[in-house]
């Protein structure tokens, strides 16, 4: 007596699911586990209504009185002396149940696995976070998402969908820092001219009192390769909602591989001061501070900083002796009036507190009262009393010669 063949069929079938299920269990899609669970379970049903091929005898020119047993799932195979079936259908019915709990098993497994996944609802794991083909946010949030991301060049994504490409520092304060921004005076000799994005590329006139605005417009200019030789302001400077800032002074003409290595002063806030002014400068001084001449009876904030590189002596060296004062090292200092009441968009690093703002603060709007034009400019009255002669009102060349680059995170 011989076994059926469906019996080898469904034996076939039962191995080449349970194969499926091993392979999925722990890391394939919850669907296709689903969908193999049920071939299982259709498969255990069809052994049990079925005859199982353990209760079947046929005639055959094989050995008399015996027959195989084959359960489902690459069970081995069970002899089945005589014509006892009841005890063969009990073997059977055994090892049914035990792969019953086998699946039980695999079951919890995959329970498991749809907990994971439903814990990661909502989060965007992703890899290549930060290329061009998936721009972030910010670097924040690349950093967030990629824990391992290093500082370099990343495409971000503006509100507006600009996409365009900036610098992330991801690894000073646990990282996430985007560059926006840079000032850098081009030519101390032509105030208020073309390369004065930050004050006025027009001249100095009580006819423009914001001068060019671009502090608090979307105006966007230069290049991230570039911001240690012009300004550059990109769309994360009015984009990007921001608790804090960063500052490094770097050498003019420093490559962009070398402007961390190369920056005697950095530094940073931490008390998350932009979240009350809108979440970036843009806010800052288009709806609190406006840079505009005698626009304002009083200054803006003036933020304590951690340093990171450099300190407050080294600041007070590069300064102009005839400001130090007036000055109070280990702040960053925005929308300062002097005298004359002409504002200076940021002191960097110190908080100013006498009335010849225009010696150490850069940025502006377009009219300086005093001896117009003189201290027009992005870097106003910086050379006072002579080009990078460190005398007086004028400050050092190293400290004249450098770009300001501003980060939000």
């Amino acid at each position: 007596m011989t076994f059926s063949p469906t019996n080898t069929y469904f034996s076939r079938k039962a191995d080449q699911v349970l194969g499926e299920v091993c392979s999925l269990v722990g890391h394939k899609p919850q669907a296709r586990a689903r969908q193999t669970l049920f071939k299982m379970v259709m498969l255990l049903l069809l052994c049990v209504v079925l005859p199982l091929t353990c209760g079947h005898q046929e005639e055959s020119s094989g050995p008399a009185d015996r027959f195989v047993c084959s359960p489902v799932i690459n069970i081995p195979k069970l002899a089945c002396s005589g014509h006892d079936d009841n005890s063969c259908l009990d073997a059977c019915h055994s090892k049914i149940e035990g792969l019953e709990r086998h699946l039980d098993k695999e079951k919890k497994k995959i329970a498991d696995l749809e907990q994971r996944l439903s814990s990661l609802e909502g989060q965007r794991v992703r890899a290549g976070l930060g290329s061009a083909a998936d721009p972030g946010l910010s670097c924040k949030e690349i950093k967030d998402t990629v824990d391992s991301a290093q500082d370099g060049l990343y495409h971000l994504r503006s509100q507006e969908g600009i996409v365009y490409q900036t610098y992330c520092d991801m690894t000073t304060a646990d990282g996430g820092w985007t560059l926006v921004s840079s000032v850098h005076e081009n030519d101390m000799y032509g105030k208020c001219t073309a390369g004065d994005r930050w004050s006025s590329t027009r001249g100095s006139t009580t006819n423009y009192p914001e001068g060019d605005g671009n502090w608090a417009n979307f105006n966007t200019f230069g290049s991230v390769e570039l911001a240690t030789c012009d300004d550059l302001k990109n769309p994360g400077y009015f984009s990007i909602n921001a608790s804090d800032v960063m500052l490094w002074h770097v050498p003019n003409n420093t490559p962009l591989s070398q402007y961390k290595s190369e920056a005697y002063l950095r530094y940073y806030t931490t008390d998350g001061f932009l979240r009350q002014y809108g979440g970036n400068l843009y806010s800052l001084f288009k709806d609190h501070f406006p840079i505009v001449y005698k626009g304002a009876t009083g200054n803006g904030p003036a933020i304590p900083i951690t340093w990171d590189n450099g300190s407050e002596d080294l600041l007070k060296s590069l300064l102009a002796p005839n400001v130090l004062g007036e000055v109070t090292p280990g702040f960053v200092h925005f929308c300062v009036f002097n005298n004359e009441r002409a504002p200076h968009a940021v002191c960097p690093g110190l908080k100013y507190n006498g009335g010849n703002v225009e010696h150490a603060c850069i940025g502006g709007a377009a009219y300086w009262a005093e001896v117009a034009p003189r201290q027009c400019g992005d870097f106003a009255g910086k050379d006072w009393d002579g080009y990078g002669t460190h005398t007086g009102w004028s400050s050092s060349l190293l400290e004249l010669e450098s770009a300001v680059l501003f980060f939000y995170r």
